[in-house]
């Protein structure tokens, strides 16, 4: 049981910032299996809250994260929580989206995280951000260069992401751990003083604790003051956002250089207008400098592209082209590009097994196919063995026989076997050579799971 005084200091942090209001509601935790989020997770079960768990594997550190989730595994079986868990292609994802393996951790985390609160009902996303990542945020920040709003901190509520425990800091949390004899992982990374969160973490604030021991307090404090400073802030530019905002053609949004220059606040506008697209405050002072430039320059975000051309800005949303090849090596639930899972499982065959009828749903002899799977947008020269059909077919020829579309056909997916063979064109027709027949004795299943349209441009 965990120390009743930390317990009732997130409990008392929760209600006075409107957290956690559903009593005995089910909540999601983000488990990374570190201090934080353990220390979370079982200060949940303790206020008896319903409690489930997501882990994200971004296979970016080899062994360690398989280390990882496999102590979220037994952290999880241990307690009692169901636990959920995905794998994610970061560092492809990241490459094609032209963002830092940071930021695209961060996009594919929070999406999933999304998607799985409305799948299993939950109030929330509990994450397991603490004060001293609230006080890190300040400072590097203010290091970067920010508008006022990098300056207030770590919101306790962001929507459905929640943070009870940015009341208490790092040494607590490893405290009321030991005092029970808690095991929890450490993530390598943290160590290294490459980061800028690291070198801040590790090195100057330390230094900064020898000037004022309490310094952690002390920016949190200030932290607090600029937080309302800032609700002024934003009352003033809403109108003004609106206004622009209010330009958008279906998804995109059109407006001047000279229409920003024309605000009161032109600076802090044109950084208020462009971080709801997830632009950095490097890019949108070097979007400001190259708006009335001779040629045209585009600039990515996480989210959204962005061009700057002779006076004029036209934003629009990052397209769903994600057409590189993405291998799925075993078992579980792989996320494509952000925006499309796909769940594999290797089911035995037996009185208890059903086969569902859904185009979204694949099955296949295991003993036809062998890992790893891919999965791949078409390409030129593709062909299958359509299920029924004896003879090969191109799938481009296929896809115009059902009459798809051009831009349908372009999206299309297709799963392939460690040999390269199709054996899944997605939702649409399996591969004949992969058919179930009586003497299947094991079942390759794969289940299409499209992510839900989403408002690009939320005012």
């Amino acid at each position: 049981m965990l120390n009743k005084r930390f317990v009732d200091k997130v409990a008392k942090f929760a209600a006075d910032n409107g957290l956690l209001v559903k009593s005995g509601g089910k909540y999601i935790v983000a488990l990374s299996g570190g201090a934080d989020s353990v220390a979370l997770a079982l200060t949940l079960l303790e206020l008896r809250y319903d409690v489930e768990a997501a882990h994200c594997n971004f296979r970016l550190r080899g062994a360690e994260s398989d280390r990882d989730e496999a102590f979220c595994t037994a952290f999880c079986k241990n307690n009692g929580i169901p636990l959920h868990v995905a794998h994610f292609d970061t560092r492809e994802f990241a490459a094609l989206r032209k963002v830092s393996i940071e930021m695209a951790a961060r996009s594919l985390r929070y999406a999933w995280f999304a998607r799985l609160r409305t799948d299993v009902g939950a109030e929330a996303i509990c994450v397991a951000h603490h004060k001293d990542d609230s006080v890190e945020t300040v400072l590097m920040n203010l290091i970067r260069g920010t508008g006022i709003h990098g300056l207030t901190g770590i919101k306790p509520r962001n929507g459905y992401v929640e943070r009870p425990l940015l009341c208490v800091g790092r040494c607590d949390i490893e405290n009321v751990l030991a005092e029970i004899g808690q095991t929890f992982v450490t993530d390598s990374t943290n160590l290294e003083t490459e980061a800028v969160r690291n070198k801040i973490r590790l090195e100057l604030l330390p230094m900064m604790r020898r000037i004022n021991p309490s310094v952690s307090d002390a920016v949190a404090a200030t932290a607090g003051r600029l937080a309302e400073v800032s609700s002024v802030v934003d009352t003033m530019m809403s109108d003004s956002i609106t206004r622009i905002l209010g330009q958008c053609h279906g998804d995109r949004l059109v407006f001047t250089a000279k229409q920003i220059e024309e605000l009161p606040a032109p600076g802090t506008t044109l950084f208020t207008l462009l971080s709801k697209f997830s632009f950095t405050s490097a890019q949108i002072g070097q979007i400001r400098r190259a708006a009335n430039g001779a040629t045209g320059k585009t600039f990515y975000s996480s989210t959204h592209r962005l061009l700057a051309d002779r006076g004029t800005i036209i934003i629009e949303p990052l397209d769903d082209d994600y057409t590189r090849p993405m291998a799925m090596p075993e078992d579980g639930l792989y996320v494509y590009g952000g925006e499309t899972r796909l769940r594999v499982e290797t089911i035995r065959r037996d009185e208890q097994f059903k086969l569902l009828k859904s185009k979204n749903i694949f099955y296949a002899d295991a003993s036809t196919v062998s890992f790893p799977l891919t999965v791949r947008r078409t390409e030129r020269g593709d062909r299958f063995i359509p299920f029924g059909m004896k003879g090969s077919k191109l799938v481009s020829d296929y896809l115009t026989d059902i009459k798809m579309n051009l831009f349908d056909k372009r999206r299309q997916l297709v799963v392939t076997s460690a040999d390269g063979r199709i054996i899944w064109l997605v939702n649409q027709r399996p591969d004949n050579r992969c058919r179930l027949t009586s003497e299947t004795k094991f079942v390759l299943k794969i289940t299409y799971e499209p992510c839900r349209e989403m408002n690009v441009f939320k005012k």
